[in-house]
């Protein structure tokens, strides 16, 4: 039996969004909280950040700064 009404014909398909980050869930919880002590510059002292292995530093800036 179909749907009646199956979807929006304006999504757009899943698998070709690339404005997303899709993470593997993490095996525990975890609580980030962003204090003011931490670094002005989200590059300082950040385990995530390796210059080499960024291809668009604006947006790693953008994400981490949110």
């Amino acid at each position: 039996m179909e749907p009646k009404q199956p979807g929006n014909k304006k999504m757009p398909d899943f698998d070709k969004l690339n404005d997303r980050i899709i993470a593997e869930i993490p095996s525990q919880p975890m609580l980030v909280i962003k204090t003011n002590l931490d670094p002005k510059n989200v590059t300082d002292n950040n385990p995530y950040y390796q210059s080499r292995d960024i291809n668009d530093p604006k947006e790693f800036k953008e994400y981490f700064e949110e």
